[in-house]
């Protein structure tokens, strides 16, 4: 897997860090303003200054890239156990995948700002993810959530319910986490397992199955009188997309963890999903909160396209910040930093 061109990086730099972009606007360092009019810790403006300070932050942006990488190494094929994964796609062109990284750097931008503007306003959103297992749900929400506060940018991911849940009325649990002035929650599944998962495996009576039904469009309506818009996704993918997404599952010491004895009784109850999913669409599609289907048997496109419906969602605008000043440091004429004890640091073995 190659590393992100330059151009990539300065396309990253332009959407996610326009105060910089100056400092990547051209290889020719003698071109550059002076460094010390961004990094006032350059005391000296040379060329030869200036280049080891632009090759730092080229270092420090690329960590950034790394992240995504690194988190990219979950789309790879791992077909056969015991032989060496391979990315996803690999006969795509280089374009193809810096055209993937340019726009999800600028969505990613333009989230920055949609958080900005939801913490500035007091903004409340919920956004429901449902869909097939291994449809691509967790890394569309990774990438959402990946450049934003994680105290603004909640993800409520709920496990099976306790003995006590069980006895309480069935939204009660989601409800300790609706977001409150100023948050985003993104449910990674959500009280729709009672028309799904619920529903299919048994774990529901009809009663329960019916009172859900009547529940949760007054439930939902509500929440948007309270002032939360509510958004419902709904990835999708093809049978076989999905088996061939669990083998490689399997054969991933990586991410066998994904594999839960319910994703397996999935594979077998795939038309009784289909029909859940049906039911679930005709009785919960309302106006106050609408379904929306992700198209995602190609990761990284819906991806995008679900991260470029999100921000179309939310009238939001860009919030004017105060240029930010970063103080001096205070010097004490008695100060001493006391060594640290060689047993205690963490060996250097990288």
């Amino acid at each position: 897997m190659g590393r992100l061109t330059n151009v990539t990086a300065v396309l990253h730099f332009m959407s996610i860090r326009p105060n910089l972009t100056s400092l990547l606007a051209t290889d020719r360092p003698a071109r550059f303003p002076p460094m010390h009019s961004h990094f006032p810790m350059a005391k000296e403006s040379s060329p030869q200054h200036d280049n080891k300070l632009i090759k730092r932050v080229h270092r420090e942006l690329i960590d950034d890239y790394d992240e995504e990488l690194e988190m990219e190494r979950e789309d790879w094929e791992h077909v056969d156990a015991g032989k060496p994964a391979r990315p996803v796609e690999t006969d795509s062109s280089r374009e193809t995948r810096n055209q993937y990284f340019k726009e999800l750097f600028r969505l990613q931008g333009e989230l920055v700002k949609m958080h900005d503007w939801i913490v500035e306003t007091g903004y409340r959103m919920v956004i429901l993810f449902e869909g097939r297992d291994a449809a691509g749900k967790g890394g569309a929400i990774k990438r959402i959530t990946q450049r934003l506060n994680p105290r603004v940018a909640r993800v409520a991911a709920l496990p099976a319910p306790s003995s006590r849940e069980k006895t309480q009325w069935y939204f009660q649990r989601y409800i300790a986490h609706l977001p409150a002035a100023g948050e985003m929650v993104l449910f990674d599944r959500s009280w729709y397992n009672r028309a799904g998962v619920e529903r299919v495996m048994g774990f529901c009576t009809d009663t329960e199955y019916e009172e859900f039904f009547r529940s949760v469009p007054e439930f939902e309506k509500m929440l948007v009188r309270s002032g939360i818009q509510v958004i419902k996704y709904w990835f999708s993918i093809p049978d076989e997309e999905q088996e061939f997404r669990f083998r490689c599952r399997i054969n991933d010491p990586l991410k066998q963890w994904k594999l839960s004895p319910m994703d397996l009784e999935s594979r077998k109850r795939w038309e009784l999903y289909t029909k859940a999913k049906e039911v679930m669409f005709e009785r919960t599609h309302i106006p106050e909160a609408p379904w929306w289907v992700v198209q995602g048997a190609d990761k990284k496109k819906g991806r995008l396209n679900c991260i470029s419906h999100l921000l179309s969602q939310v009238k939001y605008a860009e919030v004017k910040h105060v240029p930010i000043k970063l103080p001096p440091r205070i010097h004490y004429p008695d100060y001493r930093r006391e060594p640290i004890p060689p047993e205690m640091i963490v060996p250097e073995i990288y």
